[in-house]
Formats: structure tokens, sequence, C-alpha cells
């Protein structure tokens, strides 16, 4: 294990739509079963898989909204992508 990953370990792992704006991390897995969305947790879980939201991608919170800070924009590796706040709660990371 190289330094950074030992770092990441030690975080502790919180859902994505808790995180603030100028967070960054590492996606941990998925836990859309504990998200109360309109979608079912099976099409969240592929929605988020689809748009690059997959373990190991690093992510970081570009932008929140302006009205209960939502959506939030976010950055996952190369790629900038809005989601809500709710189904960003199925995303955990570190």
């Amino acid at each position: 294990m190289t330094a950074n990953t030992e770092h990441l370990h030690e975080r502790p792992h919180m859902p994505l739509g808790k995180a603030r704006r100028g967070f960054s991390g590492v996606i941990q897995h998925l836990a859309a079963h504990d998200v109360n969305s309109a979608l079912s947790t099976i099409e969240l879980e592929s929605r988020l898989i689809e748009l690059g939201f997959v373990e190991g991608a690093k992510v970081e919170v570009l932008h929140e909204g302006i009205v209960g800070r939502d959506p939030i924009a976010v950055r996952v590796e190369n790629v900038t992508i809005a989601v809500r706040r709710r189904e960003a709660m199925a995303i955990i990371v570190a």
C-alpha cells in the first residue's frame, strides 16, 4: 500500500451527498439500497455506474446549487456531472 492509499483507508467513509464544495476523495462503493430516490435501487445503481461513479474513481465537488445546495456539480475523473444530493447519498466516498 502506498502512503496515499493508506491515508484514504484512514479517512472516514461518508455519502458524497453530505460533502461540501471543495471536497475531494475516492469512491469506495455504491449503497443505492439506503437511498430515498424516485428510481429503484437497480435503476439508480445502473445510472450512477453509467455516469462513471465506480469504485476507485476520484471525485471532487465543484459547485452546489443555490436552493438547498442542490444539485451538486461533481468531477468524476475527468468528467463533470450534475447529480441530486439524494442520489449522491448512494455514493460512498473516503
